[in-house]
């Protein structure tokens, strides 16, 4: 006689599906976009007040508040800056600077960081880490003046000093943030590297590089802050005007640009206080070009 054989039905298995971010019908969280919608206007009002002032007239900058729209709108501002300064050489001379910059703190940071970490066990690694880190405390101002002589001497008194005196005061900054984040890649990677044949250069370049990608991305964003925005370090190095970047050629309108001469006619000039070749002919064009600005202030 044949038994029947019966089986428990078996329950389905919950299926899982990805949840929606936003599901419909759900409720926004207005405290936080409150929170957001004020926070974010720290970056939204100097952003206005960048736009306004540029579209006003000499004489709408001097009455009303920040927040008085320009009108009518003074688009002519722009054609008056232009034909002030040289602005598509500024330009390519900050740019070139940049570039310049940022490429080299990367690859000067980071070959400098793995050389250190990689060979920690020797004293005089550490000793060179010591010494980078207590360069962070040392300002451009204190070490300004032999700088300016420096590359006055050596012929590095233009926009490719500038770049590398951009590279040699951020680096370490540069190497603290490149060594802690290399103590985190395991030295294996590069040991397996060389058993099959690969030497220092191939190491870095095919294994340590890539893999410091993010860090680089950190290093280069803050590279290019420093040197687009630079002002007193091309100001003091570079000695032709013509060859300044645009933070120092934008003209200064109106009672902050008096204040400024002001105060820069403070600072000595010559011989003296300089080597040759530097300030003493960059203040000879730099006058020239307030001649200008003084005309337009006038006007």
């Amino acid at each position: 006689m044949a038994t029947q054989v019966t089986t428990a039905p078996i329950a389905a298995l919950p299926v899982r599906t990805r949840r929606r971010l936003t599901p419909e019908g759900g409720r926004i969280n207005w405290g936080l976009t409150v929170v957001i919608a004020i926070v974010s206007l720290v970056v939204l009002v100097p952003l206005y007040f960048a736009i306004a002032m540029a579209l006003k007239s000499p004489a709408q900058t001097g009455t009303g508040t920040g927040f008085n729209f320009p009108w009518p709108i003074q688009w002519g501002n722009f054609r008056t800056a232009w034909d002030l300064t040289d602005f598509p050489l500024a330009f390519s001379m900050s740019l070139l600077v940049t570039v310049i910059a940022v490429i080299g703190e990367i690859l000067v940071s980071a070959l400098a960081a793995w050389s250190i970490v990689r060979n920690w066990g020797h004293w005089q690694f550490r000793a060179t880490f010591v010494y980078l880190m207590l360069a962070l405390f040392i300002p451009f101002p204190v070490v300004a003046l032999p700088q300016v002589k420096l590359t006055a001497a050596i012929g590095l008194d233009n926009p490719f000093g500038v770049a590398i005196l951009h590279i040699m005061f951020q680096l370490a900054f540069n190497v603290l943030l490149f060594s802690a984040y290399i103590r985190g890649i395991p030295a294996e990677l590069e040991e397996s590297a060389r058993i099959d044949g690969c030497g220092t250069w191939h190491v870095f370049r095919r294994i340590v590089l890539p893999l410091l990608a993010p860090m680089a991305a950190t290093v280069g964003i803050f590279a290019f802050l420093q040197s687009w925005n630079d002002f007193m370090m091309p100001q003091l190095i570079t000695a032709n005007p013509k060859w300044q970047t645009l933070p120092v050629i934008v003209p200064v309108p109106g009672p902050v640009h008096r204040e400024l001469q002001r105060g820069l006619r403070l600072v000595p000039h010559g011989p003296a206080a300089y080597p040759r070749r530097l300030p003493h002919r960059a203040a000879l064009g730099g006058q020239r070009h307030h001649a200008r600005l003084d005309q337009v202030d006038a006007e």
